[in-house]
Order: C-alpha cells, then sequence, then structure tokens
C-alpha cells in the first residue's frame, strides 16, 4: 500500500509541475521585448517600400491563403498568392516610397502572448509618377501571431475617416 501511496504522490507531482511550467507563460513573457519585436514587424511592414525590399516584405507577412487585408477602397486581399499581386505596382519604377509615420500606435497581447493586434495613424507618403499616390490619417489596425518564435501579420485593416 505504502508502494502505491508513494507512486501516486511522485506521479501528481510531477504532473502538478508539467501542468505548471505549461501554463505559466506570462512569467516568462517579457512583454516590453516582446512589444518592441511587434513594433519592428510592423514598421517592417509599411518601411521595406522605401528600399523595394521584397525579402523583408514577404518575412513578416504570413504567408499561406488565410492572411487578408481590407484596404479603404474596400479591396480585399485573400491570401499570400492574392498580396503578392500588388508587386506590379510597388516594384514600377513609377512609384517610389516617401516616406512613413505611425502616430499613437497600442499594441496588445493576448494572455498567452502569441498573438498581438494593434491600431494607429498611418501617413504613408508615395509617388506614383512623380504625382501624390498617398494615405494619410488612415487608421490602420492588424493581428500578429507568433509562428516559429517570430511575429508575423495575419490581418490588417485599412481605413480612412469619413469627411
Amino acid at each position: 500500500m505504502k508502494k502505491l501511496n508513494l507512486k501516486s504522490s511522485l506521479f501528481l507531482i510531477c504532473f502538478f509541475l508539467v501542468w505548471l511550467s505549461c501554463n505559466s507563460t506570462d512569467d516568462a513573457l517579457d512583454l516590453n521585448l516582446e512589444r518592441q519585436l511587434v513594433e519592428t514587424t510592423i514598421n517592417n511592414s509599411i518601411g521595406w517600400a522605401k528600399t523595394k525590399d521584397l525579402h523583408l516584405l514577404y518575412s513578416v507577412i504570413a504567408n499561406d491563403t488565410n492572411y487578408m487585408e481590407i484596404h479603404p477602397n474596400d479591396r480585399v486581399v485573400n491570401g499570400f498568392k492574392d498580396f503578392t499581386k500588388a508587386e506590379a505596382f510597388w516594384m514600377n519604377p513609377d512609384f517610389k516610397a516617401i516616406s512613413y509615420e505611425i502616430k499613437d500606435l497600442k499594441i496588445n497581447f493576448s494572455q498567452r502572448g502569441d498573438v498581438a493586434w494593434f491600431f494607429g495613424m498611418l501617413d504613408d507618403i508615395n509617388e506614383w509618377k512623380g504625382q501624390p499616390a498617398s494615405w494619410e490619417k488612415t487608421r490602420w489596425t492588424g493581428v500578429l501571431e507568433k509562428r516559429n518564435n517570430k511575429w508575423i501579420i495575419v490581418q490588417m485593416h485599412f481605413s480612412f475617416a469619413s469627411k
């Protein structure tokens, strides 16, 4: 009987320790570091255009069919393949990224720390054939997921305030 109680007690202690380690992500999560990493990912999703670094852009966007992006003109981008169709515009020599600024960026995290969502106001200043082609005072929201220890954007929504 003592052997059974000892084995049962050891099993319960081991089970409790494993459960505790699996459910204590809040203690191990450095929110300041994660916030910096998320902010860098958000900036890279816009800042890549200055040097037309598609590798940088594609490294921060979910490369799957579930990626979604909604534009102010009601265009909905469904999936990474649809997203890449904009290359013809971005890589055209007539398109020139001038600058961008993100104001009032707010970032929140899920309880487990593997999902983040953000809101900010975007001024994305660009030219097409020397003429302004900018998105100014654009409301920008998005969702990121931590995959393989890297933050990836899985959804974005852009909108203009009605006047």
